[in-house]
């Protein structure tokens, strides 16, 4: 059963496709393949070659993940490419020119910024790019990313949760500053805006106090594209409430559709409808010709994992010490995370479910890091891709390539079946990210 239409269909439901971008790759070892350049997290010719890619691709955005955290950790911290990182904002104001029709979405913490510099910064990204600003909106899930500022305890889950809820709030009051045309900048009569288009926050609030305006013209596409990644209740609710993309990350065909109907069931108490939010989740492809093929790449990758990375890796993901576990035992009791709540659960049930060591669950984990993982030929790939979007499970995908290359063998092998199969766009739908997402502009609200 099918309700992806056939190609060229008006109004047919489509796979909406991100890049989660990593200068090596998503497997943790990817910077230790053979393919690998040393030069790769700062370089921005890197950075434009993947770009350009995706755009080939098709891909509606690029997608740049961040935090404030430096793990303590030397044994991990030494064994990865986590100490050379490049500001995502700085990247992707920079690719905003090297690029024409991608979409270009960073992370930032509601936790250890404010307001009003998010909503500067990304209001700034959408102009310079002819609107294709998202942001990726979190709350630091790391204990370590408070070591970064002032030293205080990390924040409770559910104070980052109540905070962030005020915080978007600001951000778009601060976004809607000036009225379109505001700026109407008559030299006869010396004029630079009309008073009445400019519309002053005065926020105060239990986290914030923000009077505004926002010294920039309301933006090309109204505001920057909001993404989110909870799923905690707390997480699932400000995304009902406030997101426009969600970054999910269920395992199962079960566990994926019973978090795209809960996220959307709970949408209209907020008055918005269930197509206003795309639910994509992250999905790591290793395609090949050959099944045989692709698993031993897989393999060959999986060989290259230290394991005291991935006993560190696991660790973090799940909010808990296991460095001292034993790896060959089942995964321990744990005790709730003031972390990432949602990670630990997606990782405790994998490993009850299909009754996995420590071991073999960080070697489970350090692809995809928690993310769904395809390896086989294109079709074996596409094949799963289209039974969970058919099933609404999901709206699209966050692609997450491996390794080095991997991002040309999906683009050259994985695209062209989901073209002939008709669940991808062939081209982009216009100018903006909200018009190839097939969202529209968001109202000026007072």
């Amino acid at each position: 059963m099918r309700d992806a239409a056939e190609p060229g269909t008006p109004g047919r439901r489509t796979m909406k496709l991100g890049l989660f971008v990593e200068p090596y790759g998503r497997h943790i070892a990817a910077w230790r393949h053979p393919d690998a350049t040393r030069d790769a997290p700062l370089s921005f010719r890197h950075f434009v070659t993947m770009a350009e890619t995706a755009e080939r691709g098709r891909f509606d955005f690029m997608f740049i993940a961040d935090t404030n955290n430096v793990w303590d950790n030397m044994g991990y911290f030494s064994r990865s490419d986590r100490g050379m990182v490049l500001d995502p904002m700085q990247l992707l104001a920079a690719l905003a020119v090297s690029t024409q029709h991608i979409g270009l979405i960073a992370t930032t913490s509601t936790t250890y910024t404010q307001p009003f510099h998010v909503a500067r910064t990304f209001a700034s990204l959408d102009h310079l790019s002819g609107g294709r600003a998202g942001w990726n909106l979190v709350t630091s899930m790391f204990a370590g990313e408070a070591q970064q500022f002032g030293g205080a305890p990390h924040m409770a889950h559910a104070d980052r949760y109540a905070r962030a809820e005020e915080y978007v709030d600001v951000v778009r009051g601060l976004w809607n500053s000036w009225d379109e045309g505001a700026f109407v900048q008559d030299q006869e009569s010396g004029l630079f805006f009309e008073p009445s288009g400019l519309h002053v926050l005065h926020h105060k609030g239990d986290h914030f106090g923000v009077r505004g305006p926002l010294n920039i013209p309301r933006t090309p596409q109204g505001q920057p594209v909001i993404v989110q990644a909870g799923s905690s209740e707390p997480g699932q609710n400000l995304s009902a409430r406030t997101a426009e993309v969600v970054f999910a990350q269920q395992q199962t065909m079960v566990q994926a559709q019973t978090f795209y109907a809960s996220l959307k069931g709970r949408m209209d108490r907020f008055g918005r409808r269930p197509e206003e939010l795309a639910i994509m989740p992250g999905a790591f492809l290793l395609p090949a010709k050959t099944e045989s093929e692709a698993q031993e790449k897989y393999q060959m990758l999986q060989e290259l994992v230290h394991p005291e990375v991935g006993l560190s890796l696991l660790s973090g993901l799940i909010g808990a010490d296991l460095m001292g576990a034993d790896v060959d035992a089942p995964l321990p009791d744990l005790p709730a995370t003031n972390g990432g709540t949602s990670h630990q659960k997606v990782l405790v049930d994998r490993a009850r479910r299909d009754g996995l060591t420590v071991r073999q669950l960080y070697e489970a984990t350090v692809g995809g890091r928690g993310h769904w993982e395809l390896v086989g030929t294109p079709e074996q790939i596409v094949d799963q891709l289209e039974e969970r979007f058919l099933a609404h499970a999901c709206d699209g995908f966050n692609v997450m390539p491996p390794f080095p290359g991997a991002l040309d063998d999906i683009v050259d092998m994985v695209i062209p079946e989901l073209r002939r199969r008709g669940l991808v766009d062939e081209a982009y739908r216009g100018r903006t990210l909200r018009e190839n997402l097939g969202m529209t502009i968001p109202a000026r609200v007072a």
